[in-house]
């Protein structure tokens, strides 16, 4: 039903253009997540003519953080441009923004910001441990963390609200726990549910590989090539996109197999977990999981035990440790 082109950035493939229209005349719609370095008005213009419906913009924090984030000096600047821009030629604006340590304690100057500039939707997820930021660990959130960040998302969540903003927690934004309800009561079922990679998505890299989420590992999670087979056969045939839908508690491992919400939740994302630990089936980075720790006087914590080699898609080993706290 719809098709978001991303990147990188989508606008930097010569045919972007011509892709965008084949997907409205394909009768889905169509859609674009950015980071709006080079987001032109013209190329904005361009994109509003071939049909695109919206767009939304990365915005990971203040100024400050966000440029630390991206890499790039002067990035924000740029993405606030891009929304301005997107705005003017009539495309509906979202923002998007990944949540780590240094950029949870702006989350409400971020909130202002998308209310300010007049976005729909707020998307929200947790960084995850792929790419530069396997190499950052201290950045990271650690289990811990989400007994704070929760009360605060349930709290922003009504701010959206009262600025007209759609708040789309992100599958990593779990799992259920008491602000569940709150975060997720517009949603179909009204509470978390089970990775959706290969079950209610799929992912197409530039060069035709087929994947069950755009975000998870090249490999192991390519279950073939467009170019090679239908889109259909991939679909149902494929091992890698079935793993989702074919999953039991069988397949857990860790506290995730024990959990009271194991055969819904059956380890949440799928890309968070295999990001940390090399394999699907257990994510610590849980609200319920944290809770339940805290009851028992335990808290879990990620110590990075080796470094993602520098490739495309890559991630780094963590190790799980358990610690006993005060009451």
């Amino acid at each position: 039903m719809e098709v978001t082109v991303i990147g990188g950035e989508a606008y930097l493939h010569d045919g972007w253009i011509e892709i965008v229209r084949a997907i409205r005349q394909a009768g889905m719609r169509c859609s674009m997540t950015t980071g709006g370095r080079g987001l032109t008005e013209e190329r904005a213009q361009a994109a509003a003519e071939a049909g695109l419906q919206s767009a939304s913009v990365s915005l990971d924090g203040g100024e400050t953080t966000h440029d630390r984030l991206r890499g790039v000096a002067g990035a924000h600047r740029a993405a606030l441009q891009a929304a301005a821009n997107l705005r003017k030629v009539g495309i509906k604006l979202a923002v998007n923004t990944q949540i780590n340590r240094l950029s949870m304690p702006e989350l409400s100057e971020v909130l202002e910001t998308v209310v300010e500039l007049g976005a729909f939707a707020w998307q929200i997820q947790l960084t995850v441990a792929m790419g530069r930021a396997a190499d950052a660990p201290d950045m990271l959130i650690q289990p811990e963390d989400l007994l704070e960040l929760f009360p605060l998302l349930a709290r922003l969540k009504g701010r959206c609200d009262e600025g007209g903003v759609a708040l789309w927690p992100a599958n990593n934004i779990g799992h259920f726990g008491p602000y569940d309800a709150t975060l997720r009561g517009s949603y179909g079922l009204g509470h978390s549910v089970s990775c959706s990679a290969g079950c209610t998505a799929l992912g197409i890299e530039a060069n035709g590989a087929i994947k069950g989420c755009p975000s998870l590992h090249t490999v192991p999670w390519t279950g073939g090539n467009i170019r090679d087979a239908s889109l259909k056969d991939i679909w149902e045939r494929s091992a890698a996109l079935r793993y989702m839908r074919d999953r039991t508690v069988d397949d857990l491992w860790g506290y995730c197999r024990t959990c009271y919400y194991a055969d819904v939740c059956r380890a949440g994302c799928t890309w968070t977990g295999f990001s940390l630990f090399g394999k699907p089936g257990n994510n610590p980075l849980c609200h319920h999981r944290a809770l339940e720790m805290r009851r028992l006087g335990k808290r879990e914590r990620l110590v990075q035990i080796e470094r993602a080699p520098g490739e495309p898609f890559d991630n780094g080993r963590f190790e799980i440790i358990v610690e006993d706290i005060k009451p």
